[in-house]
């Protein structure tokens, strides 16, 4: 922990690559593990880590960091956040719609909203959880959905009509707090 203050002060002080190499080389399995928790892809994963390590060599020297760890993981969170919504932003607006029964438009859809619906895809079931992401996210018509999952056409169908309302349930709960 020592060490690695040590290593965060001497990179803002010079910028050397060298020494933000040391301090990201031991996180790089743990920070695999989240981007692939929200990419679900290795190359985009493997892409993402890199990515952030780019991002870094300019963060670190504007921003005094005092737990790297704790503030690394919520820049990878976040990085990872955005580069879903650059990628599916559409589809997210036609999610939080469906879900929420509004129409907040593209510039009122912020991380805050989509990591609350993050969160609340975490808390369905691994079916509906599924097929929610299969249908909304990747964009796959039920019959793909059978195929890929290995569930029936009714049951994808009933995994979506449920899991779409309980994501709606969650959400409510979260912003409204009924």
């Amino acid at each position: 922990m020592r060490d690695e203050k040590h290593l965060l002060e001497e990179y803002r002080k010079t910028g050397e690559l060298r020494l933000l190499g040391k301090l990201y080389e031991p996180y790089m399995p743990l920070l695999y593990g989240v981007c692939y928790r929200y990419f679900n892809d290795r190359e985009k994963s493997e892409d993402a880590v890199m990515g952030v390590f780019e991002s870094l060599i300019v963060k670190l020297r504007q921003h005094e960091v005092t737990n790297f760890k704790s503030w690394l993981y919520v820049f990878v969170r976040n990085y990872c956040l955005m580069e879903l919504r650059k990628s599916k932003r559409a589809v997210m607006v036609e999610l939080e719609e469906n879900m929420l029964g509004e129409d907040p438009g593209f510039d009122q859809l912020n991380e805050e909203r989509l990591t609350l619906m993050e969160d609340c895809l975490a808390t369905l079931s691994e079916e509906q959880h599924n097929c929610i992401r299969l249908f909304y996210l990747e964009q796959h018509c039920y019959q793909d959905i059978a195929e890929i999952t290995g569930y029936d056409m009714g049951k994808v169908k009933s995994y979506i009509q449920n899991g779409k309302r309980n994501l709606k349930i969650c959400m409510e709960k979260k912003t409204y707090g009924k």
